[in-house]
This record gives structure tokens, C-alpha cells and sequence, in this order.
């Protein structure tokens, strides 16, 4: 089946740390700006937004006191729902249609996948002995269920029932490796949601905006060598996870061009990153010419999170959205084939 892209579709497949009431202000921001406008809760006749949102996410136990912990998620969803924008959002669960282990596998080691699951079937509290990796009896199960989710907002998007998707998950993905986990990551969730687009819907052209006080290492390592995926990052720099977010690093082999690091200093605030996508970001985009838009969309860069320094203010999040809702729509005539079941 043929279907055409009359523009850029957007996806958030990756949240950030920060504190709850924070991480729910700036998600308030990012979807409005998505959403189509209204006054009312009332439900519309046609979504635009999807979000996808399962209580198994807040299975990963990762222990009292950790950064990235259930809570962010349990104290959103209601908030959420209760806003003025919840009502005009399509609320749904990971696709059951969807096996997402085949495409786990697609980004990941084999031995790794069966070692998470072997670590936390076995009662392990830390995967690989590392303490920025907790894992709990579920933690696997979970991970799955965050991939499925994402897979779930392509679906979504590339089927044209809407027009976007934020995928509320958890564990995030963006520093796992193709061969261990990282950074509170297990599956490298944006990563993964880029390979079922290009090899399952078979579009030709993906692109993957990641914003987040951290370098997504991850990611970047699936498709350094890879042209059909353009990965953009802004990121504080120096900072972890180190180098991987040097702008040195634009790709390797016929992947060359295909890779964007833009640091920013600690300090630099709103109007940095303001600049970035305006400039650098657009200019990319413009080229590249997405059929697919990706975000791995982190909000620890906020001025209020604990363990971050690059001072973005709450508002800038929907100034972000907006450039890239903005790029999305005057994107356009591309088409793609679409096989279902495949």
C-alpha cells in the first residue's frame, strides 16, 4: 500500500529524569504545542496526539532515592489527564499486535538481551555490576514493554490515525548499547523505533532529534555508519557519557554527514539551544528531508533539575516543539511504501 507523506511525522519515544513536577510542567508545553488547539477536555472527533502509557512502566523498581523512578510517571499520568490538553490526546497502551523482540534483537546482542533477562529473573539489583543500571525482578519485562510502546507510536503515526505521539515510558533508552546497558538504559528505545520504520514501514529516511543534558551515546553508535538515519544531539559538553558528543563526530563510512553533535556549555541557557535549531537543525533537517521524525526527547536540561547544568527555562521546550512542528509541516511529498504485517 502506498501512503503519502505530506509531511514530517513527529514521535517522542524518550523521557528524561527530572524531578515529577517539572518533567509534567514541560510535557504540559511540548504536547500543547503538538495538539490541536481547543478550549474544553472534550475528546475531539479526530486525534492529532496520541500518548502511549502502560502501569507496567512503573514496574522498574530502581531502589529509594535513584534519579529516574516510578514516580515521574505515576504523578504525570493523573495531572495529565485532568489538564485541559489531556482531553484531546488518544490515550493507549503498547500494541499487543506487536512482537518487539525481533526488533530489540535488530540493535541488540543476542548474549546481552539474554543476560538482562537472566539478571533479573535471578533477583540481581544491579545490571553488569554497574550502579547507574538498577534492575529489579521486572526490570526486562519492562524494557520490553517500553520498546513495544514505542513501536506502538510509530504504528500510530505512520498509519496516519494521528498525526503525533509522545510515548510516556519508561525505562529510558538513549544510552544503552548495542551490547550493555547504561546510563539508567537498557534498550535503546529511539534506536529501535528508527530500525522498525525504516525496515518495517520502509520509509527511506529517518531522523532522530535527541535534547537532553546528556550526549545520547547510544543511539549514535547504532547508525554511525548508517545514511538513512540522521541522528541530531544537543547536549551539555564536557559532560557525561564524554566524547561520544564530540561535534568532531559526524559519522562513519557512507554514514558520513549523517551525524550531528551541536554541544552547548553549561551556563548557556535558552537562547543557545534556540539558536541551534534554528540554524543548525533546520539547515539539516532541510537537507535530509525526514520522512520521519523521532524525538528522543529528554527534559533534564531543565534549570530546576538536580543533576544538569545547561539552565532551559520551561518555555523553551514548546519553543523547541514549535521549530520542529513547524519543519514538519512544510516538509512534504514524499511517499512510502507501507506492508502491513510484515
Amino acid at each position: 500500500m502506498k501512503i503519502p507523506l505530506t509531511s514530517a511525522r513527529g514521535v517522542a519515544v524518550h523521557l528524561g529524569f527530572e524531578a515529577a513536577i517539572v518533567f509534567a510542567a514541560l510535557l504540559f508545553a511540548s504536547l500543547a504545542a503538538w495538539a490541536e488547539s481547543g478550549e474544553t477536555a472534550q475528546a475531539p472527533k479526530e486525534f492529532r496526539t496520541a500518548i502511549i502509557y502502560d502501569d507496567l512502566f512503573l514496574e522498574h523498581d530502581t531502589g529509594p532515592r535513584f534519579p529516574e523512578h516510578p514516580e515521574r510517571l505515576r504523578w504525570l499520568v493523573p495531572h495529565l489527564k485532568q489538564h485541559p490538553v489531556g482531553g484531546r490526546l488518544l490515550w493507549t497502551a503498547p500494541s499487543e499486535k506487536i512482537d518487539p523482540m525481533p526488533w530489540i534483537l535488530s540493535v541488540h546482542d543476542a548474549a546481552y538481551v539474554a543476560d538482562l533477562k537472566k539478571a533479573c529473573e535471578a533477583g540481581e539489583t544491579r545490571m553488569q555490576g554497574s550502579s547507574d543500571t538498577p534492575i529489579s525482578k521486572r526490570t526486562y519485562e519492562v524494557a520490553v514493554g517500553a520498546v513495544a510502546g514505542s513501536l506502538t507510536a510509530v504504528d500510530l503515526v505512520i498509519e496516519g490515525q494521528v498525526k503525533n505521539a509522545f510515548a510516556a515510558l519508561r525505562p529510558p533508552g538513549h544510552h544503552a548499547m548495542p551490547d550493555k546497558a547504561k546510563g539508567f538504559c537498557f534498550f535503546s528505545n529511539a534506536a529501535i523505533a528508527a530500525r522498525y520504520a525504516r525496515k518495517h514501514h520502509k520509509l527511506e529516511r529517518v531522523m532522530i532529534v535527541d535534547w537532553d543534558v546528556h550526549h545520547g551515546d547510544g543511539t549514535q553508535a547504532v547508525f554511525l555508519a548508517d545514511p538513512t538515519v540522521f541522528f541530531f544531539s544537543t547536549h551539555q559538553y564536557p559532560f557525561y557519557p564524554g566524547p561520544s558528543g564530540s561535534p568532531d563526530i559526524t559519522g562513519e563510512g557512507a554514514g558520513k554527514g549523517s551525524n550531528l553533535n551541536l554541544p552547548l556549555a553549561a551556563g548557556s541557557g535558552d537562547e543557545a539551544v534556540l539558536k541551534v535549531f534554528r540554524n543548525d537543525l533546520t539547515e539539516a533537517f532541510r537537507k535530509f528531508k525526514p520522512q520521519l521524525l523521532i524525538i528522543s526527547a529528554g527534559f533534564d536540561a531543565h534549570q530546576d533539575d538536580p543533576l544538569g547544568g545547561l539552565e532551559w527555562s520551561s518555555d523553551v521546550y514548546a519553543e523547541l516543539t514549535g521549530i520542529l512542528r513547524a519543519l514538519c509541516q512544510l516538509a512534504g511529498g514524499h511517499r512510502a511504501d507501507h506492508p502491513h504485517g510484515e
